[in-house]
């Protein structure tokens, strides 16, 4: 049985270190998978407890002279070697580094001056810039693997061994500053992680044996009784027992305008207070919470690796035997090692190592704090390349509020014991339907009975027993299974009915047909501009999916100008999703995430609407849109679909401009000190386009409603 590891590693910083973690934890018998998130400096680790132990897991990391302890928390803070305000400047003094290192040296400035430095002073500044580096160098060479640092390393012997020293130190002084930036780069990613952290609150007012008292957020149990004043943050998931306010929902669904709560009502944590005061029962804290687990999965996003992400794989694995081996070319046909050291330096994988999960991240974190939860980078390039949404109708194109409109009933049954019968069956049912038929009991003061023997039948109805007495309410098809007769007469009264867009349950009892009853559902209004911007980006088909008759599918479809397949099970939902995807087709299903779970895992993409609260529906999709505003769909393909663009753009980059350097470099056009100085310039490259897409994402506006 496999269990699941997860591990906080200080030294996680860049795609080196990622790499060095699985190579080595994966050379250990009983580990299954290894996983990493250099955004949330995290290892998480699938193993056997039977073959291998968590302590020798954790020794094999610190064998690489690395940090580890137990996730016990989100990602902490760690102060930055410049403050963001210089971040523009760094990069011109980056650029210009590199600028004046090749043109000086071609101008013979840098001969003149290194020609003053003494041979051992400038080895003592190698080894001095240098030895963290050379350590980490040695430490992968020892367990047979060879970093992009060796190539540097490789790079300094060659200069030192040609004469170069005070070269060598120049070329440490930018193999360090190279690391800098590729640091400074990774701490960008993590920018919207702690964004979102925060917004958690750091205390909770608890009221504890007739007395308040403030403690850590963290301390708060479940069950306790927690006081929220106005404009504090709201520290658990709970309920109101007294008091209300207006609630500021946005860091939970990226809406802004606040949401009146009242007893009975559920609130969330890091959401604010911002109208009057309330006083919760505890049901949900820390981690537990919906806010921790949107926090949780941005932090695992990046481990959810994007297919294109091979393409990088591919290319660091490749990449340094293939720079040795330019390297010797160059000096065995040119007979130049200064040309060959240099082909040695300006060798970059880590960019192209970066160029996903930076990206990745930075679009993931800015989507959480809209109400969109991307479970990484596999489901953002799925969201980019969607060309068919599928489509449940209750719930998600209708409000999922139907109210009954009719009840018809037969055989001598009165209308009011119809109405009752049929609630006291689904009152036990979670269907939105059955919802609508206990409210109009409800509204009618009707006495329920309490049902038995309770079953249900997906995609059919319900069967139960009331009063002792075995009933059902359910389709044609479940009374016609359970050999319950359905006269002509009133079938064609359904066809009347459903034919105005109203579904139509059939009640009978003890094998009898009692009578039928009618309910309207409202389609959200804000479908029609949502599936007219999804036509506007290219989404070649929209296919509602349902289990209701045809007739009802049909009417909903026609106003909405959709495809439709009607009277499908839950299970048949997944044969539909798999048919559009042997056609060629890259499906998104939106849906609930709770009746279509099975069809929304199925999905290239599963987007689940609503899911504010719900562990299950949170869980099961791909997409979580933390409420049910259908403009946010095509807000989550604008994003994959941005996102995508920035990534392909920075690998294509990166690859074009480690050509090109190789070449400058092997025909002696670029002298080892600006082979080492252009080396860090793709990493800055990354770091830009990654920032202009989070303040593309920033500017975006999502609809509140």
């Amino acid at each position: 049985m496999t269990e699941t590891l997860e591990l906080s590693v200080a030294e996680l910083d860049c795609a080196d270190e990622a790499r060095q973690i699985q190579s080595a934890l994966g050379r250990l018998d009983g580990v299954a998978e290894v996983r990493t998130a250099v955004s949330a400096r995290r290892a998480i680790v699938a193993y056997d407890p039977g073959r291998v132990t968590p302590e020798a897991i954790r020794e094999a990391l610190r064998a690489l002279g690395m940090t580890v302890s137990e996730v016990r928390a989100p990602l902490g803070r760690r102060r930055r070697s410049l403050p963001d305000l210089l971040g523009w400047g760094f990069v011109t003094v980056v650029a210009g580094a590199a600028l004046a290192g090749i043109a000086g040296e071609r101008l013979g400035l840098v001969e003149a001056f290194v020609a003053r430095i003494p041979p051992w002073l400038a080895l003592a500044a190698v080894l001095a810039g240098g030895y963290p580096i050379f350590l980490n160098v040695l430490r992968a060479l020892r367990r047979r693997a060879v970093t992009a640092h060796a190539l540097m390393t490789l790079g300094i012997m060659g200069a030192i061994a040609i004469g170069q020293h005070a070269a060598a130190a120049v070329i440490v002084f930018f193999m360090r500053l190279a690391d800098f930036i590729e640091g400074y780069t990774t701490e960008r990613s993590r920018q919207a992680i702690r964004e979102l952290l925060k917004l958690a609150p750091e205390t909770a007012r608890v009221e504890r044996e007739g007395r308040e008292s403030v403690v850590p957020a963290e301390e708060v149990d479940r069950g306790d009784v927690v006081l929220v004043k106005p404009g504090e943050r709201i520290p658990v998931d709970g309920a109101v027992l007294e008091g209300r306010a207006s609630v500021n929902q946005a860091p939970i669904t990226g809406e802004s305008v606040p949401v009146q709560k009242q007893r009975g009502d559920q609130v969330f944590a890091a959401t604010i207070c911002e109208r009057g005061a309330l006083r919760l029962r505890t049901e949900r804290v820390g981690r537990d919470t919906t806010f921790g687990q949107i926090v949780r999965l941005v932090e695992e996003a990046e481990a959810s690796r994007a297919p294109v992400q091979r393409f990088a794989d591919r290319f660091t694995a490749y990449y340094i035997p293939v720079v040795l081996a330019a390297a010797l070319a160059t000096y065995l046909v040119g007979g130049s090692a200064t040309a060959a050291v240099a082909t040695l330096l300006v060798a970059c994988s880590c960019a192209i190592a970066m160029a996903t999960p930076i990206t990745v991240l930075a679009a993931v974190g800015r989507s959480a704090r809209r109400g969109i939860i991307i479970k990484g980078g596999r489901y953002l390039e799925a969201l980019a390349r969607v060309d068919t949404v599928v489509l449940d109708k209750t719930g998600t194109v209708t409000l999922g509020r139907p109210e009954v409109t009719d009840v018809v009933a037969l055989d001598g049954e009165s209308e009011v014991g119809l109405l009752g019968l049929a609630a006291s069956i689904e009152r036990r049912s979670e269907h939105p339907l059955a919802a609508g038929i206990v409210r109009a009991a409800e509204g009618r003061a009707l006495a329920l009975g309490e049902p038995g023997e309770f079953e249900v039948y997906p995609g059919d109805g319900v069967a139960a027993t009331v009063d002792g007495v075995p009933a059902l309410v359910g389709t044609e098809r479940l009374l016609a299974r359970l050999g319950v007769d359905v006269p002509e007469a009133v079938r064609a009264r359904v066809r009347s009915l459903a034919g105005d867009g109203r579904s139509v349950v059939l009640v009978a009892r003890a094998g009898r047909l009692c009578g039928l009853i009618a309910l309207g559902d409202t389609i959200r209004p804000e479908v029609p501009p949502a599936l007219a911007a999804l036509r506007a980006l290219g989404v070649r088909r929209l296919l509602l999916l349902t289990g209701d008759r045809r007739e009802v599918a049909a009417a909903v479809a026609r106003q909405l100008g959709l495809d439709v397949e009607a009277e499908v099970l839950p299970a048949e939902k997944i044969r539909v999703v798999e048919r559009l995807q042997r056609e060629g087709h890259v499906v998104a299903m939106v849906g609930d995430g709770i009746n279509d779970a099975p069809a929304l895992a199925r999905a290239d993409v599963g987007i689940a609407m609503g899911v504010a609260g719900t562990d299950a529906a949170i869980e099961a999709a791909h997409v979580a849109l933390m409420r049910d505003d259908w403009r946010v769909v095509p807000e989550a393909i604008r994003i994959g679909r941005r996102a995508f663009r920035t990534i392909k753009q920075n690998l294509w980059f990166t690859a074009a401009y480690n050509v090109v350097g190789i070449a400058l470099a092997a025909t002696g056009w670029l002298p080892p000190i600006g082979a080492a100085a252009a080396q860090s310039l793709p990493d800055v490259v990354v770091m830009l386009n990654a920032s202009r897409l989070v303040r593309r994402g920033a500017r975006g506006s999502t609809p509140s409603g």
